[in-house]
């Protein structure tokens, strides 16, 4: 049995704090403590007296394709924003992609006990060619200077819709010309931004990763000519499978007037396992998205986790995807000398049974215990 807090009168919420690990710093970095002063980590024993935490400490979680400020219906008011990232928070997610937003959710920046958000900007997407009240849509055409708008809007990425259903012929289809989208790419690298892109099926794969796409989400249609394209130019996905779990739901509502699509639908639901097991093998970097905020409830990063395990990946690359690699590939420290002490401690290994993830003993953000066990919240 594991207790949060160790033997010390101490509340685990004073300026200087011991974890008494194991610690894993990285996959074969495993530190026996580490220290917590003034809300920043050292390897170094500090002189003034701790309080003291047990168990497996890991970096706080990533969520590299989310939507804070976003239902099913478009933007949400502030309170609900606000909600959508406390629940990240509690169950361990600290540091957020938010994969496309027509929110202005700026404000999170200046609260100290919210996650930290890297913002891509509003989804741009063709017109009548994505969901209701998401996107910037335009044509082709208006591509490369909607790029620049969302590259300043955002935090250092740009996110395309790559493709959607075209109800003229009733199944998924690439969104863009090859012309447009190499020129969109290029003025986002440009101006300092990565791009993604949405992506369900195979079509538009080919001809975005030759326009010099950084990552793509879901990416369900990758095939063996694709993952190994993208692969050699080191193009990263965000399977997203807990969203692609839908799949089948999806199908069924569009059965009777788009009997093609759905029929793709099930097809891509259907090989996902062995489409994510495949690009793993093939080497393409892989990072935990949940596509949280749209369909689905936040903080499901531990079942991200858990579902790239049923897909092939072992525990310990699954739990790289939303720690170490993830932070690192969105420009975050993890658990580093004079890093911002944004951690999650665990009551047992998680590479020995990643469901450990989904129960957070006790969750520090910014050094300050804001969920699990004797954590209280700092105020607004």
């Amino acid at each position: 049995m594991h207790c949060p807090v160790g033997n010390s009168s101490r509340s685990p919420s004073r300026e200087v704090l011991r974890l008494a690990g194991p610690v894993l710093a990285g996959p074969e970095d495993v530190r026996d403590e580490l220290w917590v002063v003034d809300g920043r980590i050292t390897f170094s024993r500090p002189a003034a007296p701790a309080g003291t935490v047990r168990g497996w400490v890991l970096p706080g979680l990533v969520d590299a394709h989310c939507h804070v400020g976003l239902d099913a219906h478009g933007a949400v008011d502030e309170e609900t924003t606000l909600a959508q990232a406390l629940t990240d928070r509690d169950t361990g997610a600290l540091l957020l992609r938010d994969a496309g937003s027509p929110a202005d959710t700026r404000w999170i920046d200046d609260r100290e006990d919210l996650p930290r958000l890297v913002r891509a900007g509003r989804h741009i997407a063709r017109t009548r060619r994505y969901i209701r009240n998401y996107a910037e849509e335009i044509e082709p055409e208006g591509l490369v200077a909607e790029v620049a708008r969302q590259a300043e809007r955002g935090d250092g990425w740009v996110k395309l819709v790559g493709d959607w259903i075209d109800r003229s012929h009733g199944d998924l289809a690439a969104c863009w010309p090859a012309d447009a989208v190499t020129e969109a790419i290029a003025a986002a690298h440009a101006a300092g931004a990565r791009v993604t892109a949405h992506c369900f099926a195979e079509d538009a794969l080919a001809d975005l990763a030759a326009a010099g796409i950084d990552c793509v989400e879901h990416a369900t249609g990758l095939t063996d000519d694709t993952i190994a394209l993208f692969a050699a130019r080191g193009i990263a996905i965000v399977p997203t499978l807990v969203n692609i779990a839908t799949f089948p739901g999806i199908a069924a509502d569009a059965e009777d007037k788009f009997p093609r699509y759905a029929q793709h639908m099930r097809a891509l639901h259907a090989r996902r396992f062995e489409t994510v097991g495949a690009a793993y093998d093939a080497g393409i970097p892989i990072y935990v998205g949940t596509d949280a905020g749209g369909s689905l409830p936040h903080g499901l990063a531990a079942a991200e986790v858990a579902e790239l395990v049923r897909a092939g990946l072992p525990p310990e690359a699954a739990l790289d995807a939303a720690t170490w690699s993830a932070r690192a590939w969105l420009g975050h420290p993890g658990l580093e000398e004079g890093a911002s002490a944004d951690l999650v401690v665990y009551p047992d290994d998680p590479r020995a049974d990643i469901s450990v993830l989904a129960a957070p003993d006790l969750v520090l953000l910014r050094g300050h215990p804001v969920a699990g066990a004797g954590a209280t919240a700092p105020a607004a």
